[in-house]
């Protein structure tokens, strides 16, 4: 226990630093800008600038950068020295306020939609004092926004902080009908759950797939997959184990509440689960998460991949967002309590949600629409692509009442008999665990389990932020104008109810009927990326977020812009990739394989053998042999047939037919692969990949 007590937040200026080492006054004033959302003081700043250098160096930085993440998904750093010279050939450790709190980065290469064009190269980085300040690889690394010369967000975190903004707000507007004046503060707390594969490194190294793509786009099924259920929760293997402790203390170190670690349902298939932090610390550590962990697989002869779908056949990974909002005097908004059915304030929350998710379900689907994500959505535990909530038979009843007017009788839970006396008693839960919805309410926050594991979770924060926010606010019109209070909140509560109730779905997320009822009940489903984009852009979003000032039209746009352009490049990229590999490995391989059993017959006959298992496996190969080639032609020219139209026509024309053609290839080459040689197979197979570490 004191190991870690010494090691978490050792690198991290933390409050706890703050208050040893900053003046009572600065720390104070620091505190109230942050409490009361406003710009700190250029004297502040050079005060706080001065005690954080020295933490720094003493931590053994030697740099420090604005730590920002562009809408690229991962982060960026531009690296200064502390190193001032002094006009004597000597030098001192200089770092100022003002550039504690501005930056100003290179903004021309990274992606803008349009919002700039390439020759403007000015852009900004502000810092954020939410997030601490950490050090990283010598570095003092200082969590910033940042916008281009013109003001505009080109990063998740600007949009994010401006959503907590909001939430915050509409929230608190809420409160104050339910006399909760002593609430100042409302807080959007999230645990991001991080799925992962680690696959030893020289089987990395040997495919260009993984090296170029994060998956495999080659690959026959192995004799075993996750059949068994038997890696689940499995004990961690010794190698693994060792990459996940080291993995523990370094994100210890940094301030992040990594808690749980386990063996998830498909082979070298891992998870880890932090403690909730408030979305945009959250969402700064995740990132940090991810970086830990593709760093540290490396010194363990590990690679960790992060991609949703890196194996076909077996589960991919997501990232399950676990949303909720809690007042800064300790009330979590969306717990139940022991009678949800008398909780108003709670019931009027989830109705907010309930509200705000249907109008905006394919909005919310948009913010995790990825290349990589569609290869995941809709089966090996991964919700499908259309969206909807669970709630449980208990807060459905109660909801169900509500709207009828009827009265909630109540369900007393039974205490679980588990059959053996000395096993402990527990109540039974109100509602099981539906691991096929896509949001689902998970006793005191919502779960949403569409994110891929690669993906910043800022998007989707922004959007859950902003929408609810929405629906509070069409709650507190209708509230603020009521003669009867308590009568109107349940009035309320059902209207929504019954408006919304289509969202509603408790059952099996998998199954046809689902698709069918969805359908009847007009719920999206958007089954691609290129089917859900256009969200991002349509009347509803502009105006909405317009409202609330998270994003403008033109930031909603460019990202639209750069969300599809992304998709394009992705598939282009493994197009390329494919066929690079096949032209130059398989082909190889297959035509001196087949050039030994055609040498094999041929000595066969000489000597009046049997050659009959040469010469059917010969003409087998033969056949997906040919049709390689075939398909190779088709992949090279659809590849190269680029689409004249706008980049909603161009992405279309990867994912109808580009993808299609990949996929046509890989069916024959895994097909060959399943009937060569191990060892004379240029790759390392599925078995390897997946099962030996």
């Amino acid at each position: 226990m004191s190991i870690i007590k010494e090691l978490y937040g050792s690198m991290v200026f933390n409050d706890a630093e703050m208050k040893a080492r900053l003046p009572k006054a600065t720390y104070n004033a620091m505190k109230d800008c942050i409490r009361e959302d406003r710009a700190l003081d250029i004297d502040i700043a050079n005060v706080v600038a001065k005690c954080m250098k020295e933490w720094a160096i003493e931590k053994g930085a030697t740099h420090f950068t604005h730590w920002f993440q562009p809408m690229t998904g991962i982060t960026a750093e531009k690296h200064d020295s502390f190193i001032s010279p002094v006009g004597d050939d000597t030098v001192i450790m200089e770092f100022s306020g003002k550039e504690l709190i501005k930056g100003e980065p290179d903004a021309s290469s990274f992606p803008s939609g349009g919002l700039r064009a390439t020759f403007e190269a000015r852009g900004y980085t502000a810092w954020d004092p939410t997030s601490y300040a950490f050090v990283k690889d010598d570095t003092l690394c200082i969590p910033t926004a940042f916008c281009s010369y013109g003001g505009e967000a080109l990063d998740k975190k600007t949009p994010l902080l401006r959503s907590m903004e909001v939430i915050n707000e509409k929230t608190l507007r809420l409160l104050k009908l339910f006399k909760m004046d002593d609430v100042k503060r409302v807080l959007c707390t999230v645990g991001a759950e991080q799925e992962y594969f680690l696959i030893d490194r020289k089987y990395y190294k040997s495919r260009k797939d993984l090296t170029y793509c994060g998956r495999t786009l080659l690959g026959g099924r192995p004799p075993k997959g996750q059949e068994m259920d038997d890696h689940y929760f499995g004990a961690i293997k010794p190698r693994v184990k060792e990459f996940m402790s080291e993995l523990d203390r370094e994100l210890w170190k940094l301030g992040v509440l990594a808690k749980t670690e386990h063996n998830e349902a498909a082979p070298a298939q891992h998870e880890l689960a932090p403690i909730f932090e408030t979305v945009n610390v959250a969402c700064d550590q995740n990132q940090l998460v991810m970086e830990m962990m593709k760093r540290i697989a490396t010194r363990h002869g590990l690679v960790c991949l992060l991609h949703e779908k890196p194996f076909k056949g077996v589960n991919g990974s997501g990232k399950h967002n676990n949303w909720s909002l809690s007042t800064d005097t300790g009330v979590n908004l969306f717990k139940p309590g022991k009678k949800p059915h008398e909780n108003k304030l709670f019931l009027i929350m989830l109705a907010a949600v309930l509200s705000a998710v249907d109008k905006h379900q394919g909005l919310l689907r948009a913010t995790v629409a990825s290349a990589g994500n569609d290869h995941r959505l809709g089966a090996h535990e991964a919700p499908p692509a259309i969206v909807s909530i669970f709630l449980g038979d208990q807060l459905t009843a109660i909801l169900e009442a509500i709207e009828s007017g009827t009265e909630y009788l109540g369900e007393k839970m039974p205490e679980l008999e588990i059959g053996a006396h000395v096993l402990p008693h527990f109540k039974k839960d109100s509602t099981d665990r539906n691991r096929t919805s896509p949001f689902a309410f998970t006793g005191n926050k919502f779960e949403f389990r569409m994110l891929g594991s690669s993906e910043s979770i800022a998007d989707p924060n922004v959007v859950l932020n902003t929408i609810v926010s929405e629906a509070l606010d069409e709650i507190c019109d209708r509230l603020e104008k009521a003669e009867d209070f308590e009568k109107e909140i349940y009035a309320v509560i059902g209207d929504i109810y019954k408006e919304h109730k289509r969202i509603v779905f408790n059952g099996d997320g998998y199954s046809d009927e689902w698709k069918e009822e969805a359908k009847k009940r007009g719920l999206l489903n958007l089954v691609s990326t290129v089917d859900a984009l256009p969200m991002l852009i349509n009347k509803n979003t502009l105006e909405t977020f317009s409202r609330y000032g998270v994003f403008t039209e033109t930031e909603l746009v460019s990202r639209y812009e750069i969300m599809l352009e992304n998709y394009v490049k992705t598939i282009n990229i493994e197009a390329l990739t494919m066929l690079d590999m096949v032209k130059k490995d398989v082909i190889p391989a297959v035509s001196a394989y087949t050039t030994k059993l055609a040498d094999n017959i041929i000595k066969k006959k000489a000597s009046c053998g049997s050659y009959k298992l040469e010469e059917n496996l010969l003409k087998k190969l033969s056949y997906h042999s040919d049709r390689v080639y075939d398909g190779i032609i088709v992949l090279e020219q659809v590849e190269s047939r680029k689409s004249s139209g706008d980049a909603l026509a161009t992405a279309r024309y990867y994912h109808d037919t580009v993808l299609k053609a990949m996929k046509e290839l890989r069916t024959d080459v895994d097909e060959i692969e399943m009937n060569m040689s191990a060892t004379d197979w240029p790759y390392a197979s599925y078995g390897q990949l997946l099962f030996d570490i």
